[in-house]
This record gives structure tokens, sequence and C-alpha cells, in this order.
């Protein structure tokens, strides 16, 4: 576990649940808390919290027991509408609060994203939700947060994997006391999990690609967020706590990194989502 800036904990990976929906979604989430996770991530945008909610209560594991994360979509960044649509989120999902609720994109053109984040505090204080966090903010989007409430986010939730590493952002956030989660920790949809290197440390630590990944991640001190709806991949991606990564070889898997190594060019200075 983690100790976030508000004092509270959270485990050190979690389980995605993107494009997961439906009964074939709530199967894949309760086998998920099954084989182990206690962390889940959603969104309103994921539009599956009934989903999510619907697998919580057909698990055996208590709700006091799991870190349910959502998030909120840039549509409600106005203060009232952020208040409703967090409402909305826990009615669908048969929750009283969240563990963790994130905003999902700052959407800098439009500039709304301090009064979303005001709401998010006070949301909190009314015990909506018990921890408040970003996604993809860059710091002079969290310098302004903290200008304007005095209030850092525990969380900043960004693409990380092997092709974008985001060395700046990390050093950024552990410095100011955030933790940095990783949206798309397995670099989904490009050719991270075929790069020759990984594949070679693989057959060096006798693991599979993507748990050297996650290790990686782990080492790094931030928490992954890997989805898969397989019960033997959702066990593999957990299975990352026996077995450690030589500083060399994390300086390798490191230097993967690329310029353009996003996967689908969202960059938060510039991509919005509403």
């Amino acid at each position: 576990m983690y100790k976030l800036n508000d004092g509270r904990e959270i485990p050190e990976i979690g389980f995605g649940t993107y494009k997961l929906k439906g009964h074939t979604g709530v199967q894949s989430i309760v086998s998920a808390i099954n084989n182990g996770y206690r962390m889940l991530d959603t969104a309103y945008n994921y539009e599956n919290e009934g989903t999510v909610g619907r697998a919580i209560a057909e698990s055996f594991v208590k709700r006091s027991d799991l870190f349910v994360t959502s998030k909120l979509p840039g549509r409600y960044y106005q203060y009232d509408d952020a208040i409703s649509a967090l409402q909305e989120s826990l009615y669908r999902s048969h929750l009283d609060y969240f563990d963790l609720y994130l905003l999902h994109w700052p959407n800098p053109k439009k500039g709304m994203y301090p009064e979303a984040w005001r709401a998010l505090i006070d949301a909190q204080k009314f015990g909506l939700v018990k921890s408040i966090g970003v996604c993809n903010f860059l710091p002079e989007y969290l310098e302004k947060l903290q200008r304007d409430t005095g209030v850092l986010p525990a969380i900043n939730q960004i693409e990380l994997h092997p092709f974008f590493n985001e060395a700046k952002m990390r050093k950024y956030d552990a410095d100011n006391g955030i933790i940095t989660m990783d949206w798309s920790p397995l670099g989904r949809g490009s050719s991270v999990m075929s790069d020759p290197t990984l594949n070679e440390l693989a057959v060096k630590y006798n693991k599979s690609v993507g748990q050297i990944i996650l290790r990686w991640e782990y080492q790094l001190k931030t928490i992954p967020i890997p989805k898969s709806s397989k019960t033997s991949r959702q066990k593999e991606n957990l299975n990352i706590f026996d077995f450690k990564i030589s500083d060399t070889d994390m300086s390798q898997i490191s230097l993967l990194t690329k310029t353009d190594g996003r996967v689908r060019d969202q960059d938060p200075a510039e991509y919005e989502e509403f």
C-alpha cells in the first residue's frame, strides 16, 4: 500500500475497466476481484459505472475492502454540474462513496478545471469521495490548482509505459507529494509488447513481457492499472511481487521511451475530452 498526501492508503496495483460493460463486463470484474484485485478504475465516460457496481455487489469481497476510482468528464466542470454528475455516478454504481475521484482531463482551452477542482474539494468534505485527484495534468495546471485552492491532488493519473515513461512528470509529482498512476500501462495498441529488449528481459527473469513492464512501473513507485478480461492474464498481471528488476535493467527499459511515444497522441496541452 502507498500512503496518499491526505493520509489514506491506496493499493500498489489496480484493475482497469475501460470497455468492460454489461453481463460479460460484470463477469470480468468479478473475476478480477476474486483473483485478488482490490482497486477498480472506472469513469463516467466509460459508461460502465453500473457494471462496476454490479460486480462489486456480486463479489464476495466487502465494499470496505475495495478501493473504487471514477472520473468526472469535462462537460460537467461547472461547480453544480460536477456535484450532480458525481452523485449520479454514485447512484448508477449503487455506492455511497468513491475512494478516489479524478478530473478526467484538464481541457485547458476551456479553463474550467479550477472550478471543477473546487467542487471535488467540497465533495470530499461532503463525504461523497474519500480522496481526490486528476488525470493528465501538466505541472502548470497543478500549480494553478495549488495557487487557486491551496490543495494539490493526491493522484495524477497519466499515460505511462516503456515507450512513454514520463520521467519529468513523475519527478514533478513525486517532488510535490503526488502519486503517479499509470493508464495504458502496457502500451495498449502499440508495439510495446513485441519490443526485443522487453522480450529478452522476460526470458532473463522467466516472466512474461507484461509482468516485466508492470514490475518496472511498480519499481518506479507508480501505480499501474492494467486491464484484462481473461482470468489467466488477470492473475499474471498481479504476479509481479516475487522478483526484482536490477537497476541496470530498469535503466535499459527506461531508455525505450520516445518523444512521440503516446499511444494516441493525446497531448494534455491540446487534447480535450468532454
